[in-house]
């Protein structure tokens, strides 16, 4: 299954640059990694990048990350999948921008084949 990360793009650089990271700076304050799932990302993106451009999403395979995903109780009651180890480049599948249009983040067509 696949799960996503929106990241700025200078985070992204950051990733691409170094091969891993602890995150966005919600993930350090937190202790881990946020993700969403296909179905929970565009809420994700209204809620905490509202009218941001310049981002990225991530598209990274879940059964890939081993222990250190857990999928945990978070808005609303739903499950989210949160990384408890560094992001690694190695894990990413794809990472496609995800442009502001009218207001809106539209996201890449691959998410909607998932």
């Amino acid at each position: 299954m696949l799960i996503y990360k929106i990241f700025h793009a200078h985070e992204w650089a950051t990733l691409k640059a170094q091969g891993e990271t602890a995150g966005a700076p919600i993930d350090l304050s937190d202790g881990f990694v946020h993700f969403s799932t296909a179905g929970q990302a565009t809420e994700t993106a209204a809620k905490h990048f509202a009218g941001q451009d310049g981002l990225m999403v991530l598209a990274l395979d879940a059964d890939t990350m081993g222990a250190a995903l857990k999928w945990e109780v978070s808005r609303g009651g739903a499950l989210f999948p949160h990384l408890y180890r560094a992001l690694k480049l190695d894990d990413v599948i794809w990472a496609e921008p995800l442009p502001l249009v009218d207001g809106l983040h539209q996201f890449p067509d691959a998410m909607t084949c998932d």
